[in-house]
């Protein structure tokens, strides 16, 4: 019998305003910081384990965020989040 010890799921993520938006790099960075912003109140309502391991804006105005989060509630992150 198999059983899973520990998961968790690894995500790197792109907040970015649409092509031709016609906004400047400076407020796409800005929307995008509010938007990375909801995204974490949104893991921390949830109750969801998390670690964003880094977060990185980029001249464009994107923002790269790579995260590690619980897979569900009932298996354990392990030694996921020592790393």
């Amino acid at each position: 019998m198999k059983r899973v010890k520990a998961a968790c799921i690894m995500q790197t993520l792109v907040f970015q305003q649409k092509e031709g938006s016609g906004y400047s790099a400076e407020h796409c960075l800005e929307l995008n910081r509010e938007e990375v912003k909801k995204y974490k109140l949104t893991l921390e309502r949830a109750h969801t384990r998390h670690k964003i391991d880094e977060e990185t804006e980029l001249s464009d105005g994107s923002i790269i965020v790579r995260v590690r989060k619980e897979y569900n509630a009932t298996a354990s992150v392990g030694e996921y989040f020592d790393i």
